[in-house]
Order: C-alpha cells, then structure tokens, then sequence
C-alpha cells in the first residue's frame, strides 16, 4: 500500500509539471499567431497602438481624389525619408505605388525574402505612425506569407534591392475589416526602402 500511494504521488507531481510546461509553452506564443497581423508592417514590436483606442478621424476634403504625384518625398536612399501629403483632396481610395528609386538585381515576387526599412503616416493627420529607421533594424519578411497587411504584400511586389518606394494603402488594403483597430479607417502613405531582396523559392 506504502508504494502504491508513493506511486500514485509521483504521477501526481508528474501531470501537475507536465500543466506548467505547456501553460508556460502557450504564454511564449505571440498574440494572435493563428491569425491575420493585426499591427502595422512592424509586426507586434510596432509604435502603431494597439485595438480599443479608436479615435474619430479628421474631416476630409471632397472632391478629386489625390494621385501619386501629388505625395512629396525627399531624403537619401537608406536614410529617414520626409514624407509630405498633399491638401485640398480626397484621400485615395485604390493602392497606390511610385518607385523613388530603381535599384537593381531581381525584382521581389511570392516567396522572396525581403528586408525593408520604412516610414508611415496617418493620411487624416499627416503624422508619423510607425517608423523602422528609427529603430535602427528592417523589417523582414517572406513576400506572401500574410505576414503584413495586404497593401504591403501587393505593394512591394516588383520591388529591387536598393530601390526606394511609395505605397499608398487604402483602408480596405490595410486594416479596414479589423474592428476597433486605431487604424480602421486610415489610408496609410509609406516610403519604403529594399534594404535586401532574396529570390524566392517558389
């Protein structure tokens, strides 16, 4: 009996152990790892805030929307960009993209690796959201894989290594159908550099 009850003990302790091990395994999973990002290119690391802190945008203008070659951007390539929005128009309602800078070797298409810096601003207020350049490390990431919003995956696609770009990401692009997300109803202007572009396996 003495070692029956020991035995049972020792199983006890066993399974007790085995319940931490996978708590402690599930709490060092990212949040949401099974589902869509929900934060800005930068992934969870991300300046952007997070859900629940929806604010009301600014009025916009009416009117024709804003092109492309409206959006004036200067700086270096591989240095923080200036990014200013045109006033007087409507934001635009389609993606937008305008290569700043070619760069060279091969373009990025799904599967291809690439490193990128950039900068976002808020077209409602014209303000800096998130910013990688300032924290000193590009964003990498596996061109369609969803591991950003879907403006970014069809917005770099074509890109070269070196090369500097401007999207321009409608909400329906970004995160229009993440209820209470801060950025709902934002259309989000980034200027973006290819630090690396890798060929893909595909």
């Amino acid at each position: 009996m003495r070692n029956s009850a020991k035995l049972m003990v020792v199983v006890a302790a066993a399974l007790t152990l085995g319940a931490c091990a996978n708590s402690e395994q599930a709490s060092t999973q990212p949040p949401g790892s099974n589902q869509q990002p929900s934060i800005a290119p930068a992934g969870p690391n991300t300046g952007v805030p997070g859900p629940g802190s929806v604010t009301a945008l600014p009025e916009q203008p009416a009117g024709p929307e804003c092109t492309v070659d409206q959006i004036e951007v200067t700086g270096e390539v591989g240095k923080q960009p200036e990014i200013k929005l045109p006033d007087g128009c409507a934001a635009p309602t389609k993606l937008l993209t305008k290569d700043l800078e070619p760069g060279e070797g091969t373009a990025a298409t799904a599967g291809s690796a690439v490193e990128a810096n950039y900068l976002l601003l808020t077209w409602s207020n014209k303000q800096v959201a998130d910013n990688s350049y300032e924290k000193g490390k590009p964003l990498a990431l596996t061109l369609g894989a969803q591991q950003v919003i879907p403006g970014w995956e069809q917005g770099l696609e074509g890109i070269y290594q070196g090369g500097r770009r401007l999207i321009v990401v409608p909400p329906d692009l970004a995160y229009g159908k993440q209820l209470g997300h801060p950025l709902q109803k934002e259309t989000l202007a980034f200027v973006v550099d290819a630090v690396k572009v890798a060929p893909g396996t595909n």
